[in-house]
């Protein structure tokens, strides 16, 4: 076997135990626009296992934007129920959904959405000061490898080391999840490369559940599962039994 592909655990949660941290049964959302209905998803159930990397694939208005931030707490659906460990995420009340936010969950997103007057150490700090277990800013930015970088600001670092600082900024609180929307979809080849990696990283050193949701299909290779979305619905679910390495990935 390549040094560069790992094994997948046989159990059922593949990235670390077969623990099921998010519970998803019969989720529909429906978006209504004056007198049309948009139904971004339709009777979506799945899970997502302790310790996992997962990927969530598909097009353009597959819904799998609409069911990262459901997940994330962001939104809720319009019908069925969506559990994390053992919170209903549907019946929370808001601020329930807050806390829930800014104890458990990490965002990645495709513009990195970066205070520009502070710097990247700042940035990071704006999560540490009010997390319940951060780890020093300084040291989520030294996981990312920006240790030479903290004092720069976003406008003096490169499209790849500013959405480094954004994992940095999503990782210091210690989250058990870390939902990342189309990370790579702002960065060329080499760059997104080198953001997979990272995220790989943290998932296998901090044991950090992580779904990464992108349109590009040669992503899923990093993945212990894939679950690929279209018209609002899970079409196929698949386990990769040997993973590749994202720097060993083309597209």
């Amino acid at each position: 076997m390549d040094d560069h592909a790992r094994a997948n655990p046989a159990n059922t949660g593949a990235g670390g135990g077969d623990a099921v941290v998010f519970r998803v049964r019969n989720v529909s959302k429906i978006y209504t626009m004056g007198e049309v209905e948009v139904r971004a998803l339709n009777d979506v159930s799945l899970e997502l296992y302790n310790g996992e990397l997962l990927v969530l694939l598909g097009a353009s208005g597959s819904g799998k934007s609409t069911l990262l931030n459901i997940l994330g707490g962001l939104d809720l659906p319009t019908s069925g129920h969506v559990t994390f460990r053992d919170q209903d995420l549907t019946a929370a009340t808001e601020q329930q959904l807050t806390r829930y936010r800014r104890d458990a969950v990490g965002f990645v997103f495709q513009f990195y959405n970066l205070i520009p007057s502070l710097t990247a150490l700042e940035n990071v700090q704006l999560v540490t000061d009010v997390a319940v277990k951060p780890m020093p800013a300084s040291e989520a930015l030294a996981m990312v490898g920006l240790t030479e970088r903290v004092g720069h600001f976003p406008a003096q670092l490169s499209g790849g080391e500013q959405q480094r600082v954004a994992i940095a900024r999503a990782i210091a609180k210690r989250p058990d999840v870390l939902l990342c929307d189309e990370p790579t979809g702002a960065l060329d080849f080499t760059t997104g490369k080198m953001v997979l990696d990272v995220i790989d990283r943290v998932n296998r050193e901090l044991g950090t559940t992580t779904a990464i949701i992108t349109h590009n299909a040669a992503i899923a290779a990093m993945a212990d599962r894939v679950i690929r979305m279209s018209s609002g619905q899970v079409v196929e679910t698949r386990r990769n039994e040997v993973k590749s390495a994202p720097e060993d990935l083309s597209w």
